[in-house]
């Protein structure tokens, strides 16, 4: 059986604030994506990975950046809401 990849959607407001961080947090974000498309919501391999609550979870992309996720379980979409710095975090 062939495992279906998670499909990653995000907010607009994700990406226009992506464009605004620095590049290497950009590219850590693009790496969040695939690890999320291809393993799925729970990657705690990731620096201070956790959960923030029923079907919520965050990680650090570098010390001052960060990035949210939702996911509920029997899908395969994961919405990113959040990328941003750490002060603005939605948590």
């Amino acid at each position: 059986m062939i495992e279906t990849p998670y499909r990653i959607d995000m907010k607009r407001k994700v990406e226009k604030t992506a464009a605004k961080m620095p590049r290497a947090m950009q590219e850590r974000l693009a790496v969040l994506i695939d690890d999320l498309q291809e393993k799925g919501p729970i990657l705690s391999d990731w620096p201070n990975f956790s959960s923030l609550g029923k079907d919520k979870y965050h990680c650090h992309l570098g010390y001052k950046w960060v990035a949210c996720w939702r996911w509920e379980e029997g899908t395969i979409i994961i919405e990113v809401y959040y990328a941003g710095s750490r002060e603005n975090a939605p948590y």
